[in-house]
C-alpha cells in the first residue's frame, strides 16, 4: 500500500483545482485561470506551488517541450477522501459517522444523489453481514 501523501495548503489546493477543472496546463495557463478566480499571484509563486505539489506527489510535469506541462496525479475524490479522514481523526477521534451525519444534514441532495447513497448503504450493510462477529 502506498504511503499517504503529505497534506496541502489552501494555495496548493487552489492550483490543484485548476488542474482538475481545466486539465493539464503550462504555468502561464494555470496562472491565467487563477487570475480569473481573483488570485493575482506572481508567476514565480505559481511555479513554487506547482513544485511543492510535484514534490508531494499530487502533480507531475512533462518537461519535454519548451514550456513544462503540469497535470494532476491525485484525483479530487482521493484528496477529498484524505481530507475527510483527517477531519474525522482530528475532530471525531477517527469516527467518520459524526462527520458524515453533519455533512448530510447540512445539504440538500437530488434524487439521483439520494439513490447513490442508498446503493452505498446497501453495499456497506452487505459487507457487514458477510463479516463474522459483527
Amino acid at each position: 500500500m502506498p504511503l499517504p501523501r503529505p497534506s496541502i495548503s489552501d494555495a496548493e489546493r487552489a492550483v490543484l483545482k485548476v488542474l482538475w477543472d481545466q486539465g493539464p496546463g503550462t504555468v502561464r495557463q494555470i496562472k491565467q485561470h487563477l487570475r480569473e478566480q481573483e488570485r493575482r499571484w506572481a508567476h514565480t509563486t505559481v511555479i513554487t506551488l506547482l513544485g511543492r505539489l510535484e514534490a508531494k506527489g499530487y502533480v507531475a510535469s512533462d518537461k519535454s517541450g519548451f514550456a513544462h506541462v503540469f497535470r494532476a496525479t491525485a484525483s479530487r475524490d482521493d484528496v477529498v477522501r484524505r481530507q475527510l479522514e483527517h477531519l474525522a481523526d482530528e475532530f471525531c477521534e477517527g469516527d467518520a459517522a459524526p462527520l458524515v451525519l453533519a455533512l448530510v444534514q447540512g445539504y440538500s441532495f437530488s434524487d439521483k444523489e439520494i439513490e447513490e447513497f442508498r446503493k452505498m448503504i446497501d453495499k456497506l450493510e452487505a459487507r457487514r453481514r458477510r463479516k463474522p462477529g459483527k
